[in-house]
Parts: C-alpha cells; sequence; structure tokens
C-alpha cells in the first residue's frame, strides 16, 4: 500500500514498483494534488470539454441552415420529389472533422506546450464563429468550420494528455462537460433561431465560449505540481518505462487499437445517421417544420449522449462492442425510415435518437475511464492523445459514405407514410 506523506502543501506518493528480472527495487516518488482544491480541477474540466467541443456541436448543428445561407440548385419543389441538397451535410461534418483528424494525428509526436496549445485553440474557436458569421460566400464558411475543426482536434489532444497531472475523475468531468456542449450547443442555437435571431447573428452570441475556455485553463485549473526528485537504482518493467522518440511511439500505439477500434465504430454508426440520415427524416404535418425538425433531432441525440457521458462514475459498461452493435441497429432503423416512411409518430424517432445518443456517449466515456485505469501513469498522456483520434477517423469515414447515399436517396421518389400517430 501507498504511503503518503504531507508536507506543506505538497502531498507525496511513495510507492514501491515491480521491477524487471535481476533489477532492484525501486522507490519512486510522484506529487498527488492535494484534495483541499480538487472541486477546482473537476469543474474546471467540465467547463473546458463544454467549450472544447462547443464550437464543433453548433457548425454541426447548423449545418442545414449554413448549406441554405448560399443558393443551391438542386432543391425540388415537386410533391413527389425530395426536398434535400445533393450536397449533404456531411459536407460540412468533413469541414467539420477532417482537420480535426489531421491535428490529433500529429499532436502525440509534438512538444507538449501546454499554455501554447490551450492560446492556438482558444484562438482559432473564437476565429471560426466569426467567419462563418460573416461569410458572405460559400468557401468563408467551410472555412469557419474548418478552423473550429482545428480548434477541437487542438484541445482534445491538449486537455485529455494533460488530465494524466490530475486526479483521474477529471476525466469523467471532461467528458460530462463534452456531452453538455452537445445538450447546450444544439439547444442554445435552436433556441436563438426559433427567438427569430439569423444563424449570424447567433454565431457572434456564441463567441463567449472561447472567453469561458480561457478563463477556466488559466484561472480556475490548478496548476499540477512538479514531481519529486527520485534516485532510481533499479530497472523498471517494460510497461512502465517512458516512451522515448518516434519509433517507441508508434510501435505503443499499435497497441491501442484495442481501445481505438470499436469507439470509432460506434462514432461512425452515429455521425453517418446524423450527417446523412437526420437531414432527409420528415414528417409532415406537425408542429416542427423541416428545417426544425433537423435541428431538435440533434439536441434529442446531444441530451442521450450527455446523460450518458455524465454516468460513468455511476455505473460503467466496459463492452464497447456491445454498444457498436446496437448502434448499428439504429443505423439500419434510420436507413429504412428515410427510405420507407413508415415510423407513425415522430415521438418514436426522438427516442430512438435519444438512445443513439446514449450509445455514443456511453462508448466515448467507458474507454477513456478505462484507460485512466489499465494504462500506467507514465505512457497515459501519450495513450490518451493517440485514442482521442479514433472519433475523427470513424466521423471522417461517415462523412464521405454519408455524401453519396444521401444523394442516392435524394434521388428516390418519397414514400407515402401510410400510418400517422
Amino acid at each position: 500500500m501507498p504511503e503518503v506523506e504531507e508536507k506543506g502543501k505538497t502531498t507525496l506518493t511513495k510507492k514501491t514498483e515491480n521491477v524487471a528480472p535481476g533489477g532492484v527495487q525501486t522507490r519512486v516518488v510522484g506529487p498527488v494534488p492535494p484534495l483541499g482544491g480538487l472541486w477546482r480541477d473537476l469543474i474546471a474540466y467540465w467547463i473546458l470539454g463544454l467549450c472544447n467541443i462547443y464550437g464543433y456541436v453548433v457548425m454541426l448543428s447548423a449545418a442545414h441552415d449554413v448549406l441554405d445561407k448560399f443558393p443551391h440548385q438542386t432543391r425540388s419543389d415537386k410533391p413527389h420529389e425530395r426536398d434535400c441538397h445533393l450536397v449533404s451535410t456531411g459536407a460540412i461534418l468533413l469541414a467539420d472533422v477532417l482537420p480535426a483528424m489531421f491535428v490529433k494525428m500529429i499532436m502525440p509526436f509534438v512538444p507538449f506546450r501546454v499554455h501554447f496549445l490551450v492560446a492556438l485553440a482558444v484562438i482559432f474557436s473564437a476565429a471560426g464563429f466569426l467567419l462563418v458569421a460573416m461569410a458572405y460566400f460559400e468557401w468563408m464558411a467551410i472555412l469557419g468550420v474548418v478552423i473550429t475543426s482545428a480548434s477541437c482536434g487542438i484541445g482534445d489532444a491538449t486537455f485529455l494528455g494533460y488530465s494524466s497531472k490530475f486526479n483521474k475523475n477529471v476525466v469523467s468531468t471532461w467528458s460530462s462537460g463534452g456531452g453538455a456542449a452537445g445538450v447546450i450547443g444544439s439547444l442554445s442555437y435552436a433556441a436563438l433561431t426559433e427567438f427569430k435571431l439569423s444563424p449570424s447573428e447567433s454565431m457572434l452570441v456564441m463567441l463567449i465560449f472561447p472567453f469561458i475556455e480561457a478563463m477556466s485553463f488559466w484561472v480556475l485549473l490548478r496548476k499540477p505540481q512538479r514531481a519529486a526528485a527520485s534516485a532510481i537504482t533499479g530497472a523498471l518493467i517494460e510497461d512502465q518505462k517512458p516512451l522515448i522518440g518516434f519509433a517507441q511511439k508508434f510501435a505503443y500505439a499499435r497497441t491501442l487499437v484495442e481501445y481505438m477500434m470499436p469507439l470509432g465504430l460506434v462514432f461512425f454508426f452515429e455521425y453517418f445517421i446524423n450527417q446523412g440520415l437526420f437531414e432527409l427524416v420528415l414528417f409532415k404535418n406537425i408542429f416542427l417544420d423541416k428545417a426544425s425538425q433537423y435541428r431538435w433531432l440533434n439536441v434529442a441525440y446531444r441530451i442521450g449522449e450527455f446523460v450518458a457521458r455524465s454516468s460513468v462514475n455511476v455505473c460503467q459498461f466496459p463492452k464497447i462492442w456491445l454498444m457498436v452493435v446496437f448502434q448499428f441497429m439504429n443505423l439500419v432503423y434510420f436507413f429504412t425510415e428515410v427510405t420507407f416512411n413508415y415510423t407513425p409518430s415522430v415521438w418514436i424517432t426522438f427516442t430512438i435518437v435519444v438512445w443513439e445518443g446514449l450509445l455514443g456517449g456511453g462508448a466515448y466515456v467507458n474507454t477513456f475511464y478505462r484507460m485512466s485505469h489499465e494504462i500506467p501513469p507514465v505512457r497515459l498522456q501519450f495513450a490518451m492523445s493517440t485514442v482521442v483520434q479514433a472519433d475523427a477517423y470513424g466521423i471522417a469515414l461517415a462523412g464521405f459514405l454519408a455524401i453519396p447515399v444521401h444523394n442516392a436517396i435524394c434521388s428516390l421518389p418519397v414514400a407515402e407514410r401510410a400510418i400517422e400517430w
């Protein structure tokens, strides 16, 4: 059992590590942040998770309006044809995820200058909102989405990697904050537009979030203590050694596939639904018009995601592969629904969307919660920064495939809904 000693304001943990055959016993001394201020770290990471993902969520929630802001020749007013863009919201998804994916790919291998990286993320986030709000041409709006995506990628890799220096529970509050970003982002955008603010005006209001992100990191979050000096006289076992150089890091990254594969597949299925099929879900003669249905489906999805991301301290579900199967079943439902229009009530669809969000949020938080307990601390920063790429791979693949599938469904005649409740 570790022996904890209090020295002024610094708490040190002394423990005996396993040693390799032939090595001698080693005492490793490392800091444990005082529990008295733990609430600051937990709240700060919740807010960081919220602000980092907020812009990404808003861009996806606004995807339909971003496309509608500019003229397209592919809309139809004929009753037997579908009312949809041949450039689907999947195009916005690609602009919103590809930059983040490329950023996440290189982040584990670049120097970890946390203050510089956080400043870059904050500046990019603000610039993205401004560009989308003030866009006069479609390419300006897409560029704004791209810059927002880069900000999210930098923040994801930086904050998750930095979490290895704090109490393990900051991972759960980070995930919960990210889930809250889904609800608050989609709900705030839907609410602002319902209150007759234009999409551009809504984006300008949201500039408050990069400022909140900066204050949370540089004011609220405590600075991690430096590790105490320790004389190491023995040989550490292999998985306790720090990773040095590109070759070692790349080799270790391959061992993380067991975490990355199921997480990537869950995100692939859910974003294929959200950005390829949500836009085609249409219930006529209800209290929501087509554009509002798209926005509120996103809100329902984000509510489910938030609940799941906030649940890991109450219940854990390590069998991520089972979530992959359930998410695939959701994909089958939505594909057949937008093709044949057989669901009798919009409330059934909203319920399934909440379930979809529960699966996506559960896969995310349980993956990183497992890692925080299973991976040696000396390698956790690199592992977190690497596995966070998995969702971007799944989302990017979903964006590429959603466009042709969406366009193919757009070319089909509208099926009449036989039963309506």
